[in-house]
């Protein structure tokens, strides 16, 4: 590997990471007023209502998940959740399948006005999708993260939608992670007006 080869990785990801469609009701937003969106529905219902900000996605998204939940309760005092502990969701796994291990977590603890960011690269994972239908019922509002082909079925079930237009797990996760950090950041700023 050489120079020019590292270079065009980096040009690729700061490329994807520049073009994220975010869209709320099917409408395209630009990537500055889609974060916004996202930041200022944290602090209605979060900050202000004192709501939850849950999260749930598989491996690598899972441990997005789970730092950004930290992040946030520390930098923000926001109620988090991520649910993935290791003994919930082998116990859920067996009992009732990998695909309801998220939905079963979030039934008895969703409440009305939380808030729910499911994580998924392709956008396709049956638990990540199950989990944002029970957050539907229940009256949650939802952020997904997606990537890989634009018409997966995660991406039709938030209220708003962040996508990344890769196929690439690499870009897409770390995209997913900037554009969490980077709502963290624009929250912690608002906070601190």
């Amino acid at each position: 590997m050489n120079k020019t080869d590292i270079e065009a990785r980096f040009g690729g990801l700061i490329r994807v990471l520049m073009t994220p469609r975010i869209t709320i009701d099917k409408k395209e937003l630009d990537f500055f007023n889609g974060l916004e969106r996202i930041v200022n529905l944290i602090v209605e219902q979060c900050v202000k209502n004192r709501k939850k900000l849950m999260f749930i996605g598989n491996g690598g998204s899972a441990a997005i998940s789970s730092h950004q939940a930290l992040d946030f309760f520390l930098n923000c005092g926001v109620k988090t959740m991520p649910f993935n502990d290791p003994c919930f969701l082998t116990c859920l796994a067996n009992d009732f399948g990998f695909e309801n291990v998220f939905s079963k977590q979030i039934l008895p603890i969703a409440e009305k006005g939380d808030i729910l960011v499911a994580i998924s690269s392709s956008g396709r994972s049956p638990d990540i999708l199950n989990g944002a239908k029970v957050a539907r019922e229940k009256n949650c509002h939802i952020i997904t993260m997606s990537g890989f082909k634009p018409n997966n079925p995660l991406r039709k079930k938030g209220d708003i939608n962040l996508y990344v237009d890769s196929e690439s797990y690499r870009f897409v996760e770390a995209s997913h992670y900037l554009y969490c950090d980077f709502v963290l950041e624009l929250l912690i700023a608002e906070i601190k007006k």
